[in-house]
C-alpha cells in the first residue's frame, strides 16, 4: 500500500456519535449547500468562503466598536513541518486543517480537540522543487474530504473517521509535478490544480469524479502541437513550458465556468529558447466545468521573464463599470496591475497599478502591457519592481458588498533579475537564471483597499515588511490580516484604521476564516505552527 492512515482518538469519536458532545454531527455537505455558502455563515464550506472567492463573511457579531475585546478562546499546537499555510474548512462543528507535509487534522471547534487525525508519509526522494513543503488545505462534499498531497496524489477521506475512500496519482512527482493547492468541489467534481513550473513541467488542470476518483477531463495550460495557442511557443519550448495552476480558482455557477490562474512560462528568467507570448502562462483561464473545454483566456504578463505568474485569486463581481453592471472577474495581479474582465467573454475592462512597477509604461487597451525597454534580467543583474515574489501573492484578497473594496496584501519589494543558461533536465530546477531581492528600509508592506470598479486606492495600512498572510473582510466592517513578525490585527474596513492586534509568537502566513458556533462569531488563523481560535 502507499498510503499510510492513522485514526486517532477513536473513543473519543464513538462518544460524539452517541451524542455525548452535542452539536457535532457531520451533515452532507452538498453541491447546494456550498453553492449557497453566503445563507449559513456559522459555517465555512470552502476555500475561499463561496465559489466567488469573496473571503468575506456575513457575520456581524464582532464590530468595530468591541474588536477591542477579542480574545484567544482556543489555541492548537500541530506539532511541526514548517509554517501553517492552511484555510480552515468549518462544517457543522468540525473543522478541518492540514499540516506539512501530509496531514489532515479534524477538531473540535468548541474546544480544539482532535477528532482524528491522518498522515501521509512522503517519498524519501520528494521533489518540491521552488516551492517550500506547505499545503494550504482540503475540500468537502457530500461526507468526503479532499486533499492534494506533495507527491502529486488526489485523496478522499471520510469526514468522519479520516480512513481512505479512493486515491490517485495526478501526475509523477519524480518530474516536480506536486500539490500544494486546496481542491475546488463543484457539482460531482473535484477540481485539482498542480505545481512544479520551476521544474520545467508542462501545467494543466484536472477534474475528478468525487464519488470513484476516475479523472473525467485534463485541460492542458501549455497546448500541444495543432492546438491553439501553440504557436507562441518556439520549437519544443512548450513541452516543458510550465504554466501550472497551483492555486485553488473560482466558479460562476450562471456561466458553468471555472476561472482559474496560471503560472510562469519556464525557464523562469530566459525567454530565450521560448520565443512568443507563451500561451496560457500568467494567464486567467476560463474553463467549463462539464468538459474541460477552455472557453477564453486573458493574458496578463505576455512572454513573462519575472516570474509574475497569475496564480492569484480571481474574485467574481457583479460591480457598476461606466454607468452599468457588469458580471467581472476582479484580480490583483502579482504583476502590480488591477484588473478587471468581463466573465462572460473574457473582454478586457480596465487595469490601473496599485503598487510601485517599473516595467511597464502602460496597460493598452487591449490589455497588453506596454514594456518599458531595458527591464529583462540581464547577467549582471536589472533592478525592478516588483520582485519575483510580486506586489502580491498565493495569499487571499478579500472583497466586501457592503463596502464594494477589495482589500489587498501588498509587497513593495524590487529585485534584481538575473538571466543565465539553463539546460532541461527531468526532475531539476529550470530556471534560467535568479533574483536578489532588495530588502532593508526598500521593502515594505501594506493592506491596501481598492475600489472595484476603479482600483482606486481608497486607504491602505502600513506593515514593516511585504506580507505573506491573506485578507478576511466581515459584515461587521472589519477587516482581518497578519505580518512576517507574528502580528494579526483589524482594520477599519471603510477607513484602514487600526483597531485590535494580537501578537502570535511567530509568523502569520496563512488566509482568515470567520465561523460560528453556539451563537458566537469566532475568527481563526494560523501562525507559525500553531492555529488560533479567536471570540469575545
Amino acid at each position: 500500500m502507499r498510503h499510510l492512515f492513522l485514526v486517532i482518538a477513536w473513543g473519543l469519536w464513538a462518544s460524539l456519535a452517541l451524542g455525548l458532545a452535542p452539536g457535532l454531527a457531520l451533515g452532507q455537505v452538498t453541491y447546494e449547500r456550498i453553492l449557497n455558502a453566503d445563507k449559513e455563515p456559522g459555517n465555512w464550506l470552502t476555500y475561499s468562503g463561496n465559489y466567488s472567492s469573496h473571503r468575506y463573511s456575513p457575520l456581524d457579531a464582532i464590530t468595530r466598536d468591541n474588536v477591542a475585546s477579542l480574545r484567544p478562546v482556543w489555541v492548537f499546537q500541530t506539532g511541526g513541518g514548517g509554517s501553517l499555510e492552511t484555510s480552515p474548512i468549518v462544517v457543522d462543528g468540525i473543522m478541518y486543517i492540514t499540516r506539512p507535509p501530509g496531514t489532515v487534522i479534524a477538531l473540535d471547534v468548541r474546544t480544539g480537540r482532535t477528532l482524528w487525525s491522518w498522515s501521509r508519509p512522503m517519498p524519501e526522494k520528494l521533489l518540491t522543487l521552488g516551492f517550500p513543503r506547505t499545503n494550504r488545505g482540503v475540500a468537502i462534499l457530500g461526507e468526503t474530504l479532499y486533499y492534494g498531497t506533495l507527491d502529486s496524489y488526489v485523496v478522499a477521506l471520510d469526514a468522519s473517521s479520516g480512513a481512505v475512500r479512493w486515491e490517485k496519482e495526478v501526475a509523477d512527482n519524480a518530474l516536480g509535478y506536486s500539490i500544494t493547492a486546496a481542491p475546488l468541489a463543484v457539482k460531482d467534481k473535484i477540481i485539482v490544480g498542480i505545481s512544479g513550473g520551476e521544474a520545467g513541467v508542462r501545467g494543466f488542470l484536472d477534474a475528478y469524479d468525487a464519488a470513484t476518483g476516475e479523472r473525467l477531463w485534463r485541460l492542458w495550460t501549455v497546448p500541444g502541437e495543432g492546438e491553439p495557442g501553440n504557436d507562441t511557443w518556439g520549437g519544443d519550448s512548450w513541452k516543458t513550458g510550465g504554466a501550472t495552476t497551483w492555486l485553488t480558482g473560482s466558479y460562476d455557477p450562471d456561466t458553468n465556468l471555472l476561472y482559474w490562474g496560471t503560472g510562469n512560462p519556464a525557464p523562469d528568467w530566459n525567454g530565450d529558447s521560448r520565443p512568443g507570448d507563451n500561451l496560457y502562462s500568467c494567464s486567467l483561464i476560463a474553463v467549463d466545468l462539464d468538459t474541460g473545454t477552455l472557453e477564453w483566456h486573458f493574458q496578463f504578463t505576455p512572454h513573462d521573464v519575472h516570474d509574475w505568474d497569475a496564480n492569484q485569486i480571481p474574485i467574481l463581481v457583479d460591480a457598476n463599470l461606466g454607468g452599468e453592471t457588469r458580471k467581472m472577474v476582479a484580480m490583483a495581479n502579482r504583476n502590480a496591475f488591477f484588473y478587471l474582465i468581463d466573465r462572460t467573454s473574457g473582454e478586457f475592462l480596465l487595469a490601473n497599478p496599485y503598487a510601485k512597477q517599473t516595467w511597464a509604461k502602460e496597460i493598452d487597451e487591449t490589455g497588453r502591457p506596454v514594456v518599458l525597454p531595458d527591464t529583462e534580467p540581464t547577467e549582471e543583474g536589472n533592478l525592478l519592481w516588483p520582485s519575483l515574489q510580486g506586489a502580491t501573492n498565493w495569499f487571499s484578497p478579500s472583497y466586501s458588498p457592503r463596502t464594494k473594496m477589495l482589500y489587498v496584501a501588498v509587497r513593495e519589494m524590487s529585485s534584481y533579475y538575473f538571466k543565465a543558461e539553463s539546460v532541461y533536465e527531468p526532475g531539476t530546477s529550470f530556471l534560467g537564471g535568479g533574483e536578489r531581492a532588495l530588502q532593508g528600509d526598500d521593502a515594505a508592506g501594506a493592506i491596501r483597499a481598492l475600489d472595484i470598479s476603479t482600483g482606486e486606492v481608497k486607504w491602505e495600512f502600513r506593515q514593516h515588511s511585504p506580507p505573506w498572510a491573506g485578507v478576511l473582510s466581515t459584515a461587521g466592517d472589519l477587516v482581518f490580516a497578519g505580518t512576517e513578525e507574528g502580528n494579526f490585527f483589524a482594520l477599519d474596513a471603510e477607513s484602514g484604521e487600526p483597531l485590535w492586534h494580537f501578537q502570535t509568537g511567530d509568523d502569520v502566513r496563512s488566509n482568515p476564516i470567520a465561523f460560528e458556533i453556539d451563537g458566537k462569531q469566532h475568527i481563526a488563523v494560523a501562525a507559525g505552527q500553531v492555529l488560533f481560535v479567536f471570540g469575545l
